[in-house]
């Protein structure tokens, strides 16, 4: 008689941005080519979704699903925070026959990556060694700001999400309070994610300009980036050199608020094409900067996350932690 083929397990894992979405499968431990499409392509997640499986269709498909977003999660729905796309595990268990979908925030990937990325992966921006048992905590300036926290126990390790990046901003100078004034005037409430995102980074460049009065047109994210680190716009310099502080200051908050002395991780693709800009910023200054506890602060290693996938390192650790993989 011939012995049947052992059954290969294979689950769907997806990380969901703001921009971009991206896919893969894993199958007994393996992960798969990891596919990248953009938001804009698809009207729906559903439609993307459906774009995916139908390019990687296997026999059966992946029975399961953990997939990643970046917005708040409630009652295994999300509604992205920086587009229109709904994600909804009841939907997605009924249209794909899925035996269980999970549904996490993009940021929970990232901290349940933290553990596992090595020196490779990562860029030493201060502070001395990772405390053994402390949290960890990430932070990413991306299309929103994402944060979230690793607690290390016996077991692994305890994931919790965070939507500090919608906290109230402060300046951390008279220029930086002229700023906020200003998009207050704008928002009403400037979060912490108003200034420190792909649009946050507009925003702090447009005020600028303004309050200076400089007549300079309406520029992208990438485009104010360019022009920083070539030195061809004092205003972009400007804009970029103040997004690097004022992230120093909210990683520095986000540090005390946790006593993460297990590290700090800077992840989103904003800061990863100018990790150099970074490092020679004010941005550790500004992390250390806090009065009586600056000791404490100046202990605390930060770290740049260089590894542009790294939510599949945190899903394919959710997915063994839980017995998936």
């Amino acid at each position: 008689m011939t012995q049947a083929a052992p059954q290969v397990r294979t689950t769907l894992l997806a990380d969901v941005g703001g921009t971009n979405a991206r896919f893969a499968l894993l199958s007994d431990g393996m992960l798969g080519a990891i596919t990248h499409m953009a938001v804009s392509d698809h009207a729906t997640f559903q439609d993307a979704l459906a774009a995916y499986l139908g390019a990687s269709a296997k026999a059966g498909g992946p029975a399961r699903a953990i997939l990643a977003a970046s917005g708040l999660v409630q009652g295994g729905r999300c509604a992205l925070t920086n587009n229109s796309w709904v994600i909804d595990a009841d939907e997605l268990r009924r249209t794909y026959g899925f035996s269980t979908v999970r549904l996490i925030n993009d940021f929970e990937a990232v901290a349940w990556a933290l553990p596992r990325l090595g020196a490779s992966s990562l860029l030493h921006l201060g502070g001395r060694q990772r405390i053994a048992g402390a949290p960890l905590a990430a932070i990413g300036p991306g299309t929103g700001l994402g944060m979230a926290i690793s607690i290390p126990h016996p077991g692994g390790q305890i994931v919790l999400s965070s939507e500090g990046g919608h906290s109230t901003m402060a300046g951390g100078s008279l220029r930086e309070d002229a700023v906020i004034a200003h998009l207050r005037q704008r928002f009403g409430h400037v979060s912490a994610e108003r200034v420190l995102s792909g649009a946050g980074l507009e925003n702090l460049h447009d005020a600028l300009a303004e309050i200076g009065g400089a007549n300079l047109p309406k520029r992208r994210a990438a485009d104010i980036t360019r022009a920083a680190i070539e030195g061809t716009c004092m205003v972009s310099r400007g804009s970029v050199d103040m997004f690097c502080a004022m992230l120093g200051s909210v990683a520095g908050n986000l540090a005390l608020a946790l006593n993460a002395r297990g590290g700090i991780f800077i992840a989103g693709g904003i800061l990863r094409q100018m990790p150099d800009y970074l490092a020679a910023s004010q941005f550790r200054r500004r992390f250390e900067e806090k009065g009586r506890l600056q000791h404490l602060l100046e202990s605390i290693p930060a770290y740049l996350i260089l590894d542009d996938d790294v939510a599949f390192v945190g899903l394919r650790n959710l997915t063994e932690a839980e017995g998936l993989g």
